[in-house]
């Protein structure tokens, strides 16, 4: 019996965002997809799985406390080598099997410098590039992160293998949807993910108050997530618009939310705001169309192609696309779905249309083909 090493180390954190999210969906979807054959699932320690595991599945709890992949999963794999080596978030060790597969999420840090610090890009560069020349295949989240990869790395394409993320289409709980409500009370729009540069949240704010002073609308702002590179920079814009605005209550830092509760905070929203400067899927999107909100985004990077069932120019948008450069536009566009009712509905029924070619199952699937071959 063939063995499949899977790097679990991203899935079971308690606060996942992108990545993490990915993790764990994937690790979770794979219990029933790889049964003829053994599997060791790697986990930190004290990291806790909150869901079954099937007979032919191991765990190995690697208690390294840094450099966890490069040491401690290094040295596990050359003592109990396994036959194929999954790695669903970018970093690579450097004792591997010779069958490594790999998912890499996209190129921010070269899209996007200037928000990143200099150790993080160079961090990213190294062990992305590292992660392409030693797995045997590389798993692209999208097109656009697949083009990327050959343009800027020379990957060559056979070596690429593309397998789009999911959603989870599970509704929040009546329970859990009236406490948000009562929590949120108001009129907002919505912005998930990590409070950082590149996520352009210094243009949302800016938008704000172009919506608030041109058009006077009664909505507040909530910018829901973990503060990242930049936060201190956002924080204290926000400060200035808010007294520009006459008030401390228009814009609300939540911090961060996951589960019910973010489930509720987007299905309560007016619009979802995701005009980022780069992207190599866009999960949120699919989360805010899975619960009927429109969608401003961006037109960049691998948002058009997440957002409708072709790639080209003609194709119907599934979300209100703008520049995230262009502070006006994403103002007028968000304007447009709060006071035009055909527009709005038109949006959201193409977001809920949209999301249907999407699933963790259809993910992990297409993942577990990859690793059955290799094995």
């Amino acid at each position: 019996m063939n063995h499949i090493g899977i790097d679990g180390s991203r899935s079971f954190l308690k606060q996942r965002t992108g990545i993490e999210e990915y993790s764990y969906q994937i690790t979770k979807g794979l219990r029933n997809k790889l049964n003829s054959q053994q599997v060791v699932l790697y986990v930190r320690k004290n990291q806790e799985i909150d869901f079954s595991l099937p007979e032919n599945w191991k765990i190995k709890v690697i208690s390294w406390p840094r450099f966890w992949t490069q040491i401690g999963l290094s040295w596990e794999l050359l003592f109990h080598p396994v036959d194929v080596l999954f790695i669903p978030a970018h970093v690579v060790p450097i004792i591997r099997a010779k069958n490594t597969v790999v998912t890499i999420h996209g190129l921010e840090y070269e899209f996007c410098p200037e928000a990143y610090s200099f150790w993080e890009r160079f961090y990213m560069r190294f062990s992305i590039k590292n992660s392409c020349r030693w797995a045997k295949t590389i798993i692209a989240v999208s097109e656009n992160t697949k083009k990327d990869l050959m343009k800027l790395y020379g990957v060559a394409e056979n070596k690429i293998k593309v397998v789009y993320e999911g959603h989870d289409n599970k509704l929040a709980t009546h329970n859990s949807q009236l406490e948000t409500q009562k929590k949120y009370d108001f009129k907002y729009l919505l912005f998930v993910g990590r409070l950082e540069e590149r996520k352009n949240i210094s243009g949302i704010i800016s938008a704000f108050e172009i919506l608030k002073e041109k058009y006077q609308i009664p909505h507040k702002l909530v910018l829901a997530g973990k503060p990242g590179y930049g936060y201190e920079k956002i924080e204290s814009q926000s400060r200035v618009i808010m007294t520009n605005l006459k008030s401390k209550e228009e814009i609300i830092f939540t911090g961060f939310i996951g589960g019910e509760e973010k489930e509720n905070l987007i299905k309560n929203a007016e619009v979802f705001l995701f005009p980022t400067f780069y992207e190599g899927f866009g999960l949120p999107i699919l989360e805010a169309q899975n619960l009927g909100v429109p969608v401003v985004a961006s037109n960049n990077s691998s948002i058009p192609e997440i957002v409708c069932s072709g790639l080209t120019a003609t194709d119907e948008k599934s979300a209100v696309l703008v520049d995230p450069n262009d502070i006006g536009a994403i103002a007028e566009a968000v304007h447009q779905l709060i006071s035009d009712k055909n527009i709005r509905d038109d949006i959201i029924k193409k977001g809920l249309e949209n999301v249907k070619r999407f699933s963790w199952e259809k993910c992990a699937e297409e993942i577990a083909e990859v690793l059955r071959s290799e094995s």
